[in-house]
């Protein structure tokens, strides 16, 4: 059963309290049971934490097992209670106060035949209670409901009845008389509850008063409903409140059904990329050349022109762009050509030195427009005779469109500016 904020109500906790059991009592071989019978109930708190702690986290295969559906395992939530504990000093004083009266009655019963049994009992009490207590304060924090620890104990108990009657319903051949007592009609052939009960949210509060009912005579144990605790007294005569509790756990099962199941592809995904990671190095491994890692002597490229670049003026870097040039129909040695005929005397071509090419050749587009007069015979596009376009000048300066218009207009505006200035001081 998964309520919200709970952790302790599923299958796991089986295996939870057996593992409390157990290292609870190799805990009391360290320290004197009998110090459990003093009246410093803080001071025996402190050692059997201090004691159980490590033997839960040395724990052997059932420590490890799964938990609840959350993901933490038994030793986790074990340890959590363990800690709990320590936070309430209350619950431990009434196990003290518990084993001071056993031992009072028939002595150290710890240490005579059967003793363990009857102390690792008393330990499995005290969790069993204090892990409703802390599974209805985080259910009041997730909810902003009240919640006792007897209603968690209602909550479960309603959970158990309705696995028990889907049994029962599942087998109804062999459960024919109890089927016919919980559906208050007899048995003859495949009732249509059998196929409507598929989950907690469809079983019926009638049905768990009569599953209760009829426990004592296909049992010989009385149902919960039908003993004289008054656990579940308000649960009794009260089918509509037997109901909405059976909702509320379906509605949070089927709320919390998909589990982790959002992760699953991520969790795909990280596999067959950790996979594919492995699988390059792997080929890199395999495809590396014998000896030591070296670093080769750089060599200059045979297309690279030394163009004897003033300070400041960027000399091209022709390799790469020689491969760039062809996919926008230019020729290869294209930017190559047309930054050896640039006149980079001009104060034009100084204010746009930090610029690329593709930029300046941009600029004068924008303001000279395609084709002019002054425009060397190597800038031009020899299938058009004109400047190349802005995405041809885009995709050989490596950048976007929108990236080399704003270049562009930046270049522009510190052309104006000095302009202006130059202006300014020839009237001055």
């Amino acid at each position: 059963m998964r309520l919200p904020g709970t952790r302790y109500q599923e299958h796991g906790w089986e295996q939870v309290r057996k593992l409390l059991g157990q290292c609870s009592l190799q805990a009391l071989a360290r320290i004197d049971p009998a110090s459990l019978q003093g009246a410093d109930t803080d001071g025996s708190l402190a050692a059997y934490v201090e004691a159980v702690a490590p033997i839960l986290h040395a724990g052997g295969s059932r420590a490890h097992a799964p938990g609840n559906s959350y993901g933490e395992t038994t030793a986790e939530l074990a340890l959590s209670l363990v800690y709990e504990l320590q936070a309430r000093p209350a619950d431990w004083a009434a196990l003290c106060t518990a084993v001071a009266t056993e031992s009072a009655r028939i002595g150290p019963f710890w240490a005579q035949p059967g003793g363990e049994a009857l102390l690792r009992k008393k330990f499995n009490d005290l969790y069993a209670v204090l892990r409703d207590k802390v599974d209805s304060d985080h259910y009041q924090v997730a909810c902003g409901r009240p919640c006792s620890p007897n209603r968690m104990y209602a909550y479960r108990m309603l959970d158990t009845a309705y696995h028990d009657i889907a049994r029962l319903f599942e087998g109804w051949r062999e459960h024919a008389a109890q089927v016919g007592a919980i559906l208050d009609r007899s048995v003859e052939a495949m009732p249509i509850e059998v196929r409507q009960l598929r989950a907690i949210g469809d079983c019926k509060p009638e049905w768990i008063m009569r599953w209760s009912e009829s426990l004592e005579a296909h049992t010989g144990a009385p149902g919960p409903l039908h003993t004289r605790s008054k656990r579940f007294a308000s649960l009794k005569s009260n089918p509509d409140k037997i109901g909405a509790m059976l909702r509320e756990i379906g509605e949070y099962d089927a709320l919390s059904a998909n589990r982790d199941s959002d992760w699953l592809q991520d969790a795909s995904a990280a596999d067959a990329w950790l996979d594919d990671y492995w699988r390059v190095l792997n080929e890199s491994e395999q495809g590396s050349t014998p000896g030591p890692d070296q670093i080769l002597e750089a060599r200059q490229e045979a297309l690279d022109i030394d163009l004897d670049a003033e300070p400041g003026i960027e000399a091209p870097m022709t390799a790469p762009l020689t491969s760039i040039a062809p996919c926008v129909s230019l020729p290869p040695n294209y930017l190559v050509v047309a930054a050896t005929v640039e006149d980079r005397a001009s104060w034009a071509a100084r204010r746009m030195a930090q610029d690329s090419l593709p930029v300046r050749l941009a600029v004068y587009l924008k303001l000279l427009g395609p084709f002019d007069d002054c425009y060397p015979s190597e800038w031009c596009d020899p299938a058009t005779g004109e400047l190349p376009t802005m995405g041809q000048l885009a995709l050989l300066d490596g950048v976007s469109l929108p990236t080399l218009r704003k270049r562009r207009d930046a270049a522009i505006l510190r052309l104006n500016e000095v302009a202006g200035l130059q202006e300014e001081q020839r009237w001055a």
